[in-house]
């Protein structure tokens, strides 16, 4: 290999700092025989923890395969579309390995959807069946949606059906409130009426370099979601890549699952690929400090993947110090920047190392990490994991390079990235860039690559605000500011936010003889939105900036915003 070779990718040499050596080949595989691989060698292996009670590998296997079973028999079959609009609770794993041994492909939708934005996604992809949960947070919504779409079919399960006997005891007489009646219907079927089955059926084979797994719906660059087609390989690919950065893989692997499991984050990175390794997910249904703190303690879990948010909260209980996290090894950060502070923060509480990562749906989750150990780079989304190749591209053209020591917009080439976009070839067109030995994809932001290969993320081609790891449209929330009578013109910018990272914040200009305020704007708006599109403010402008020709202009909005702030840093009294 020449020395230009070397420069232009410093991960084949010694600077490469996983333990996996970065030309690694990862052969296809299909996610049913990830799993089922890992059932017949582990089958008596806790896969899942749910708030105490335990499901074997075996368990879940068995599981899977009566779901499978059950779709066929309700005629459903390879290709189809299965939508999961579910938290994290053991449904979740026997649906979607269930829809997958069918030859089916599984949609994640978000327990935060509204009706609409559901409903959309459903027609979107074409979803025929939905799995939900008899919950008054999700059943009301999936039964409108039934109703609005071409969805045909839900299936619903029960949470106290998951917990162990004292605690679904518990939740039935306490708790009926967050329970939510299943109407008789006959398009909607109970969960263990599904799974009542033998779980034998002749099941198709699956091409895991073509067959859809996966749709995961993004924001891409244009704040319009879209679904990206992850196949079977793309993701097995991915989680076996996740798994060769751990320096100890044969040590016992018990992962905190409480990031949410329809988010690719969590989908790669606590579900497949303990899957993969044979670990056990202490799974929590959402994300409470106490509670997180406490499934730490009990089950002695030695990984806690996690969005910046939630560290800073676990810092702030009051209950950390207390906490026994001796067990804890491992904390991999993702879906939005690290604070520095953070992380030294939670490493000096907890003696566990803070990683930071980075990823995208259309790279089925992840990208690039800093090492488990030795010597990362603070500030940096660490080295490419294995087979993956990243470059920088000019930031008004990505078919030519960067200009020699100058920030780019960061390309990713490997295993897995996505097939391309649901039903969007104009969309596909505008995010790969050809090439002989294959297409690399626009991430949308922009770095730099240092010499021993570790990545730097400057700025951002992309409007989208990120929101405690969730990714936020500002056209979306500007789409529902124009149904206001009073506003006249809206533009929503991310802030920054100690807490979640960034807030979304809107900026109006009213029509003539409107007399709404800020606070009458913002309390018509937010009970319209998803939990993480609320705006913390609606700030009423005479003007707002635009471009020369005459359009809302979102960048100078923002640099005005920044300045104002800086400003009142200045004139801040103490400093």
């Amino acid at each position: 290999m020449s020395m230009t070779q070397d420069m232009e990718n410093p991960w084949r040499g010694s600077a490469y700092r996983h333990p996996t050596p970065w030309a690694t080949d990862f052969p296809p595989l299909s996610l049913v025989d990830m799993f089922e691989n890992s059932a017949r060698t582990y089958p008596q292996r806790p896969l899942l923890d749910f708030l105490g009670r335990r499901y074997s590998y075996a368990e879940v296997a068995d599981g899977a395969a009566r779901v499978a079973t059950g779709l066929a028999r309700m005629g459903y079959g390879p290709g189809d579309r299965i939508g999961l609009f579910l938290p994290n609770v053991p449904h979740y794993l026997a649906a979607y390995f269930g829809v997958l041994k069918l030859g089916a492909t599984a949609v994640n939708f978000s327990p935060l959807y509204t009706a609409s934005e559901l409903a959309h996604q459903v027609e979107d992809s074409g979803t025929k069946l939905l799995f939900t949960l008899s919950a008054s947070a999700l059943l009301p919504t999936a039964l409108k949606v039934l109703d609005q779409s071409g969805l045909e079919r839900l299936v619903v399960g029960s949470v106290a059906g998951a917990l162990p006997a004292a605690k679904s005891l518990f939740y039935r007489l306490f708790r009926g409130k967050e329970v939510a009646k299943r109407p008789d219907d006959p398009r909607i079927t109970a969960f263990s009426a599904l799974i009542a089955n033998d779980g034998v059926h002749d099941f198709p084979a699956i091409d895991p370099a073509t067959q859809i797994a996966l749709i995961q719906y993004t924001g891409g660059t244009t704040g319009t979601p879209k679904g990206a087609m992850l196949t079977h390989q793309n993701l097995s690919a991915n989680a076996r890549q996740v798994e060769g950065l751990d320096p100890h893989p044969g040590d016992d692997d018990r992962i905190i699952g409480v990031l949410p499991l329809f988010h690719v984050f969590a989908n790669t990175c606590v579900m497949n690929r303990t899957v993969a390794n044979g670990g056990m997910i202490v799974l929590l249904p959402r994300f409470d400090g106490a509670q997180v703190l406490a499934a730490i303690a009990r089950t002695k879990a030695t990984a806690l993947p996690g969005v910046p948010t939630m560290y800073q909260a676990l810092l702030d209980h009051p209950k950390l110090a207390s906490s026994d996290l001796s067990s804890l090894k491992y904390c991999i950060s993702g879906g939005a920047p690290l604070p520095a502070e953070v992380k030294a923060k939670f490493e000096a509480a907890t003696g566990a190392r803070v990683i930071e990562g980075y990823g995208l749906s259309e790279s089925s989750g992840v990208v690039s990490c800093n090492p488990y150990e030795g010597e990362g780079k603070l500030g940096t989304i660490g080295q490419p994991i294995p087979s993956t190749e990243v470059r920088l591209a000019d930031k008004e053209d990505a078919s030519r390079p960067a200009p020699a020591g100058q920030p780019g917009e960061i390309l990713v080439r490997g295993p897995q990235v996505m097939k391309g976009y649901w039903n969007r070839p104009d969309a596909d067109a505008e995010v790969f860039v050809p090439e002989a030995g294959g297409a690399w994809l626009r991430t949308g932001d922009v770095g730099t690559i240092d010499a021993d290969g570790f990545i730097h993320v400057v700025d951002r081609l992309k409007d989208m605000i990120a929101v405690s790891g969730f990714k936020v449209f500002p056209s979306q929330v500007e789409a529902v500011l124009y149904r206001n009578p009073a506003v006249k013109e809206a533009l929503v910018i991310g802030v920054p936010d100690t807490y979640r990272g960034e807030q979304p914040r809107a900026y109006v200009t009213l029509n003539d003889g409107a007399t709404a305020t800020g606070d009458d704007i913002k309390a018509w708006l937010n009970p319209q939105l998803g939990h993480h599109e609320r705006v913390d403010q609606v700030v009423v402008r005479l003007t707002l900036p635009k471009t020369l020709v005459g359009k809302l202009s979102r960048k100078e909005l923002v640099a005005e915003v920044q300045a104002e702030a800086d400003g009142s840093k200045i004139s801040a009294p103490g400093r």
